[in-house]
């Protein structure tokens, strides 16, 4: 049994019921929830959620919350052990004061959080929107450590330390984690953060520069530095050679002296040093700028994008629409398999670079497959019915939205369908010109709470069914879920 000591603001639980046939102040573990806390349940119904704890543990904790159904507590001691906890990677990761907010899972297998991650998947797809995936897929899951290839470091000068700090927050705070590696970083990178803390030590600025942003290419690590006050030349120096120090790893700094499009490179790169990710499955390069979203998780986004063309099943005679498409990370492996594509993004910038990735990709593979492609800029949080229509009709769509998921998109093809069921409200019905819904949906999702909504519009109100739903561990040791799934036309 392992003893955790309780911080002065928490107060050991009541003692349990004798019903339950513990121990006074004992809980047993019966679950797991999305936060990795433990679940378990007094005798009198009410629910106790324990950081810490794992399922099938007998557990000793202190309340830190209470509300009159439920408490939240932290794991003081174990009286059984799961046989699916493990030592965490990091020495950073915990319940101990000063300890990262950037994981949650590292004490759990990661077998078991991919278990857990498809559980979530599923209770909400049933529990918010009473839809069942008629196949549940096996999750893609890849490297454990080193995948994260995409982070936004706080830096923060402690002066009464004498000391710089970079890294993620803390837990359940807003002060920055005194961190000396970093295992989901990759491992240069986590190798680099005493000397960037050493670094940024050094500079006049180091009160003025509240953020580095990490984005890791192929075969080159960009880092953002965001600076509220202009950099001296000593300080634009000591960047230029630290990264000298790091060429190895093609390190290049970007300045950021104010908002994202003020974002730009410290120094000119060679050619063929620029950012970019291959999909070699599909002989595509994608360049990116450092602040443009590309997946965190590169190693997994690759087999993410084969899956969901291998679910859409593509043929040469099929037009696409591939929703919220951003640099075109769907759209040009989709525009060697398709007879038409069109990209709908909503960021002007975006709408840009994906263009320019279409001609250079053609360009760089000339005698590849290449379907006549576009991108277009749309307010996809806006989308009406008679935006969906004058788009045009395509044979299957890939929607792959942020957090906030497709609702809009969904909602106008719900009412499309309504109004072809002759159940469309007076006054909305849109002329459709020949249009008809997509065959085929994947849909590629970060949210399953907002999948669960626009998966319940699909099936309850469009005409769909869920033919197939899986989980995706794109952010191993945390509380993200991703998944992907594939919707059918009933008919």
């Amino acid at each position: 049994m392992s003893q955790l000591p309780l911080s002065e603001s928490e107060t050991p639980l009541d003692a349990a019921p004798a019903a339950s046939g513990l121990p006074a102040g004992w809980l047993r573990i019966d679950a797991l929830d999305i936060e990795a806390q433990g679940v378990a349940r007094r005798d009198d119904g009410k629910v106790i959620f324990v950081e810490g704890a794992l399922p099938g543990e007998l557990v000793s904790a202190s309340t830190h919350r209470k509300k009159n159904n439920w408490e939240q507590a932290t794991l003081t001691a174990l009286h059984t052990t799961s046989s699916q906890r493990v030592t965490p990677g990091c020495p950073h990761f915990g319940l101990h004061a000063g300890a990262c907010g950037g994981c949650k899972m590292q004490h759990l297998h990661v077998g078991a959080q991919v278990a857990i991650k498809q559980r979530v998947l599923e209770d909400n797809l049933w529990h918010l929107a009473k839809v069942k995936a008629e196949i549940v897929l096996r999750p893609i899951e890849g490297p454990a450590w080193g995948y994260r290839w995409r982070a936004r470091l706080s830096v923060r000068h402690v002066a009464k330390k004498g000391t710089v700090l970079v890294g993620f927050h803390e837990r359940k705070s807003r002060y920055v984690a005194d961190m000396g590696e970093c295992h989901v970083l990759p491992p240069h990178v986590s190798a680099m953060l005493p000397r960037l803390r050493e670094l940024i030590g050094g500079m006049a600025a180091r009160d003025t520069c509240p953020q580095i942003e990490l984005a890791c290419g192929d075969h080159t690590t960009a880092l953002v530095l965001r600076h509220l006050e202009p950099l001296s030349d000593g300080d634009l120096q000591q960047l230029r050679d630290f990264a000298t120090r790091h060429a190895e790893h093609g390190l290049q700094w970007w300045l950021q002296p104010k908002g994202p499009d003020t974002v730009h490179l410290l120094d000119p790169v060679p050619e063929g040093r620029q950012l970019s990710y291959a999909l070699p499955e599909f002989d595509v390069v994608m360049p990116f700028k450092p602040t443009d979203f590309t997946q965190v998780n590169p190693h997994i986004n690759r087999v993410l994008v084969g899956r969901a063309l291998r679910l859409l099943d593509v043929q040469r005679q099929e037009r696409v629409i591939d929703w919220f498409c951003g640099l075109g990370n769907f759209t040009l492996p989709l525009a060697t398999q398709a007879g038409e594509v069109l990209g709908i993004e909503g960021s002007d910038t975006l709408v840009t670079r994906a263009t320019d990735n279409a001609l250079r990709n053609r360009a760089a593979s000339p005698k590849q497959h290449w379907a006549p492609t576009r991108f277009v800029a749309r307010n996809l949080f806006e989308m009406t019915p008679a935006m969906l229509v004058a788009d045009g009709a395509a044979d299957k769509w890939l929607v792959d939205p942020p957090r906030e998921g497709a609702f809009a998109l969904a909602k106008a093809l719900a009412d499309l369908h309504q109004q072809s069921l002759g159940v469309a409200e007076p006054g909305t019905e849109v002329a459709l010109d020949g249009w008809t819904p997509p065959r085929r949906i994947v849909y590629v999702s970060c949210n399953p709470a907002t999948l669960a909504r626009d998966a319940g519009l699909l099936v309850h109100q469009a005409g769909y069914r869920c033919t197939a739903a899986g989980a995706v561990n794109m952010f191993p040791h945390t509380a993200h879920v991703e998944s992907v799934a594939v919707f059918e036309r009933a008919d």
